[in-house]
């Protein structure tokens, strides 16, 4: 089964998906002439405004938090360390290049989520994302492949990035930390290499983990919001602050480290000394594909959370989403990818894998006790994994209520079904959890990517006109 998931994994992420996914970003950028590095400083200054008078259901920084909770997750220390693994250092290069356009897709998303977005006068309940902005800016004609991506969402969310692979992060970290030896066993499931090992540990943190997402996604996207605007300032603080403490005390390698990087990017194996598996193009589709998960540019997730939000202005929300892409991978992933890099923590002779990696590259970079790093990385990965499993929920939830147009009946069924999800995913091997999750992650972007390409003319012309009236204004005064 594994190696079936793998062949149509690289058939999903091949060559054609990513150089759909990167066109779009650089013909957006085009577009909207650099917006992403002109107008970078006003959107992280509207990202802390909120916006009055807007029709939504939550505030504007309340919807960037949900946004964010669903990327910043294992992906910024799982994900990160995979890549560089499966594709060497030069991965990190290309999951920039990746976010570096993705600011200009995550921006179109956003936009695009705002116009074409449907509110009940009466509830103030707000509907939006690639789905309608397919339908309605697309045509009735392309109807088809809004349910797709619809489909696709609900099914990436149960049963591979908001659910599995979060908690598996979670109880994988708590492991490490609590019981790096295994020695408190309750029963092994399967035998040979995909055998997975159940502890105490893994059952006590995967139920405590399941019992605080339902508690908080049975209350719907208010609540989702109000625990994310909380929960994701903090946690990012700590982690930001955690790496700029490595990056400080290791001035030094970091010459080396971004040599590497660039090298690595073109000529992988003069940097992985000949590894097996590693070559230019693994390294460009682990940094891509890796960087996607994380930051969930073109992915269509983000835009529907930006349709809740209470504003009037949709140029003004894709500024704010489009901040998403740049504290995620810019500055979280980045950090991350330096630590790993700078300590050799990604190299094969180690045998690490996963949030091992991260944690190693922790220990070694950090001048605090090995016990007080690991706290720190677990502490970081489980906030990261715990919003991500709640933020997407809200994404799946929204899709269903596409597919069922409005009818909340499944949605409240799909609830608990994703919190059982939540529930099993610690028993699963890491390696197919990554896998089921890049492969929809990848039909979730195809649909999603053929609708911003459409309606990439949409984009420039309110982008162009928001700005004319912002410098009439100003002239004005």
């Amino acid at each position: 089964m594994l190696n079936f998931l793998l062949k149509v994994d690289d058939l999903v992420w091949g060559v054609p998906l990513i150089v759909l996914i990167i066109s779009c970003g650089v013909w957006l950028t085009y577009r909207i002439r650099l917006l992403q590095v002109f107008h970078l400083g006003k959107a992280l200054r509207l990202m802390l405004k909120n916006e009055e008078g807007g029709h939504g259901e939550v505030t504007s920084f309340g919807a960037l938090c949900t946004a964010l909770s669903a990327t910043i997750g294992t992906g910024n220390i799982v994900g990160v360390a995979s890549a560089i693994c499966a594709g060497g250092p030069g991965a990190l290069f290309w999951m920039e290049v990746a976010a570096f356009f993705g600011m200009a897709t995550k921006y179109a998303e956003g936009l695009l989520a705002i116009k074409y977005r449907e509110i009940d006068k009466s509830s103030g309940h707000a509907l939006g994302g690639p789905f309608y902005y397919i339908e309605k800016g697309m045509g009735r004609n392309w109807k088809w492949l809004a349910n797709c991506f619809a489909a696709f969402g609900v099914l990436a969310g149960l049963m591979g990035i908001g659910t599995i692979t979060q908690i598996n992060g979670i109880t994988t970290a708590a492991q490490n930390f609590f019981d790096p030896d295994a020695r408190h066993i309750v029963t092994t499931i399967g035998s040979g290499d995909s055998a997975v090992t159940i502890t105490v540990t893994t059952v006590v943190v995967g139920l405590l983990v399941t019992v605080c997402a339902a508690l908080v996604i049975i209350g719907g996207i208010r609540r989702i919001a109000s625990v994310s605007q909380v929960v994701v300032p903090f946690m990012a603080v700590i982690y930001v602050i955690c790496g700029v403490l490595i990056l400080l005390f290791n001035i030094p390698a970091i010459p080396g480290a971004l040599y590497e990087i660039f090298v690595g990017a073109f000529a992988p194996k003069a940097i992985a000394g000949g590894i097996v598996g590693i070559s230019i193009r693994t390294a460009i589709q682990k940094g891509v594909a890796r960087g996607i998960f994380s930051n969930e540019a073109g992915l269509g997730s983000a835009p529907i959370a930006a349709a809740a939000a209470q504003t009037k202005d949709s140029v003004r929300q894709g500024l704010v989403t489009m901040t998403g892409t740049f504290i995620d991978t810019i500055v979280i992933c980045t950090m991350t990818g330096l630590s790993i890099v700078i300590t050799g923590a990604w190299r094969p002779e180690l045998g690490l894998e996963g949030a091992q990696v991260t944690m190693y590259a922790f220990q070694k970079a950090l001048p605090f006790p090995n016990q007080v790093c690991s706290f720190l990385l677990m502490l970081c990965l489980v906030f990261f994994a715990y919003t991500t499993i709640l933020g997407w929920d809200y994404y799946s939830e929204r899709c269903l209520e596409y597919l069922t147009k409005g009818n909340m009946g499944p949605v409240k069924v799909y609830r608990w079904l994703y919190i059982a999800a939540v529930f099993v995913g610690p028993y699963l091997t890491v390696k197919a959890v990554w896998t089921i999750a890049d492969i929809f992650n990848g039909l979730m972007a195809l649909p999603n990517i053929v609708a911003l390409l459409a309606l990439s003319g949409v984009v420039a012309k309110e982008t162009a006109a928001y700005f004319e009236e912002k410098r009439y204004v100003e002239h004005l005064k």
